[in-house]
């Protein structure tokens, strides 16, 4: 049973023969293999184009800024399920990036429609500042959370988010979009009444997007890069298990509370 409308079954992604495989119109083993490296490839794979040296060196540089942050949630999820189950790496993984929602890595994506937004609206005539005091006003009295601001860890500044800045405007990619990030700090840190640092997802989304990148291509950068860290982090729970020392540690720092018993 056909859900939906249906339009023109059609992949311009892959094919594979009993000779060749083909990707995206390229001989994988002759044009791209030895040729391009993994994240040129990834972006192939992701757009159909071929890279700029700029994509490239940003699409690189945000992969290593986003993979890696310590025993986040998300790699907890991952060791703790390998620890259960040692013969499952996929599921492990997959326990691990299920998490990705909009608190953990899924807020680059949330940034990216906001700038979006405020993008299109900038073109159309209004005053980027007037813009960025108004869609922060309906976040904050809507009492949802500005994304790409606020970190439990990184108070003062996030230095992954200050260095991406600092070579998106030293290697001038920096524009319409990095500008209006600029904005919405000034605004949130107005609307919420005190400063709010930028976190690391505001600045990923801004350049991906001045990059030319697809708005709904931003989660994947995240969840590819994440991806390799949960999978360093499965490697080692192997040779040095923590799993279940972290679930122990969990349970025993959760007190039970007893429900009263209604009469």
């Amino acid at each position: 049973m056909l859900i939906g409308k249906q339009a023109e079954a059609f992949t311009q992604i892959c094919q594979a023969t009993a000779d060749k495989v083909e990707v995206r119109g390229r001989d994988l083993t002759r044009e791209l293999m030895g040729n391009l490296t993994f994240t040129e490839y990834f972006y192939l794979l992701l757009t159909g184009r071929q890279a700029t040296k700029e994509q490239t060196y940003f699409l690189d540089l945000l992969l290593v800024a986003i993979a890696e942050h310590g025993l986040m949630p998300t790699i907890q999820a991952a060791r703790m399920t390998l620890a259960a189950d040692p013969a499952s790496l996929q599921g492990a993984l997959a326990a691990g990036i299920l998490g990705a929602g909009p608190v953990l890595l899924g807020t680059a994506e949330l940034c990216g429609a906001l700038l979006v937004n405020a993008r299109m609206r900038v073109a159309g005539g209004e005053d980027a500042a007037a813009v960025a005091d108004e869609l922060a006003g309906d976040i904050h009295r809507s009492g949802g959370k500005a994304p790409g601001f606020g970190h439990p860890l990184h108070k003062r500044f996030d230095p992954r988010a200050e260095r991406i800045l600092e070579l998106a405007s030293s290697r001038g990619v920096a524009g319409p979009h990095v500008h209006l990030a600029r904005r919405f700090h000034a605004a949130v840190a107005k609307i919420w009444g005190k400063p709010l640092v930028m976190n690391v997802s505001m600045p990923i989304a801004a350049v991906l997007l001045d990059l030319g990148f697809p708005a709904d291509t931003i989660k994947a950068i995240p969840l590819l890069a994440r991806t390799a860290s949960i999978l360093a982090h499965l490697a080692e729970e192997k040779s040095h298990p923590i799993g279940f020392f972290m679930a122990s540690s969990a349970e025993n720092s959760v007190t039970y509370a007893k429900q009263a018993q209604e009469e």
